[in-house]
């Protein structure tokens, strides 16, 4: 079967059933935030938000495009003007697949909140995933993944990782 990009697929979906997810590391201060409502505003959504669905509760969950949905659900007038829809691509991925997707797509034009991303480093841990996975997937290297598992201040991060000798200091003799 011929891989299609879900950006082929565009499906107009009613704001309510949108959720965020729980791990977005990304910040977009004020003055972006009131830019973003005004290229929204003047121009309308030319960008889908991304969202994987989850059929038993029939809702989407946001894996890329939280702040497009903040503004359709802070702003009356862009509410109103969209019928209370937004368009929305569905990927169907596993979490540790969306949350590298998250990763990615926030990567690629801005920058994230530390304390998550050390959080998101933890978790993908605990989902059982490798350093090289975070790395090649979240596009890391591997002095900045050891400091945001630093951050986390748990040992279980580091159970894996072997150490070499380090050096004993000496005392200096007495002058």
């Amino acid at each position: 079967m011929e891989f299609k990009s879900p950006a082929y697929y565009i499906i107009p979906v009613p704001v309510e059933k949108i959720k965020p997810n729980t791990y977005n590391p990304n910040a977009v201060a004020p003055p972006e935030m009131k830019l973003l409502y005004e290229s929204i505003k003047a121009d309308g959504y030319t960008i889908p938000i991304v969202c994987y669905y989850v059929k038993a509760q029939d809702e989407y969950i946001i894996v890329d495009g939280f702040h497009r949905y903040r503004v359709i659900t802070e702003h009356k007038d862009i509410y109103e003007r969209e019928h209370g829809m937004l368009p929305v691509s569905v990927i169907n991925k596993p979490i540790d697949q969306r949350m590298a997707s998250t990763i990615r797509h926030n990567r690629a034009r801005g920058s994230h909140d530390v304390d998550l991303m050390s959080n998101i480093v933890k978790e993908l841990h605990e989902l059982g995933r490798s350093d090289a996975w975070i790395s090649k997937h979240l596009g890391m290297d591997k002095d900045e993944i050891l400091r945001l598992k630093q951050i986390t201040g748990l040992a279980a991060l580091f159970k894996d990782v072997k150490f070499g000798k380090a050096w004993v200091p000496t005392e200096e003799e007495e002058q």
